[in-house]
């Protein structure tokens, strides 16, 4: 798993303009290692989809991941459910700390929303709510990370 993670940053990088390469700089940016041990210790995220208007959505969201696809649990027709059959598209932003010791991981990629049957089992007991009435999976296709000088990713 830690290898996908890694692969899809350094794909992320090489195709970065030079202005997104300059704020994210090598020395700063996770391990393979550091990316999925923190993407698995933390399970909230901030998720942001398109309105209909083009105007951004924005709220904090439970996420289970699995390689580099990441399942939202959500209830039945939500915002960004949908928001999500006009636009299939969505940001997930990991970030902690303040100042010297600040993580930030922000990914995005296509994303799907499917029934809770067609969801895999392991995803569905890391999150098993009540509440849930469907699944969203992202399936990341950019990743940026930073690690600021005293983070202790």
């Amino acid at each position: 798993m830690t290898d996908t993670l890694a692969a899809l940053q350094d794909r992320t990088f090489a195709r970065a303009t030079a202005a997104t390469a300059g704020t994210y700089p090598p020395e700063r940016r996770l391990t393979a290692d550091q990316l999925a041990a923190y993407l698995d210790r933390r399970s909230y995220a901030v998720v942001s989809t398109a309105r209909p208007d083009g105007r951004p959505h924005t709220a904090m969201s439970m996420y289970v991941r699995r390689g580099t696809d990441f399942w939202l649990p959500t209830v039945r027709g939500s915002v960004r459910v949908r928001n999500l059959r006009g636009q299939p598209w969505l940001t997930l932003v990991v970030a902690e700390g303040e100042d010297d010791e600040h993580i930030a991981v922000i990914l995005e990629g296509p994303a799907e929303t499917l029934e809770v049957d067609q969801t895999p089992a392991d995803v569905r007991a890391a999150a098993d709510r009540d509440w849930v009435g469907a699944w969203i999976r992202v399936r990341a296709e950019r990743l940026l990370s930073y690690a600021a000088e005293d983070a202790r990713p």
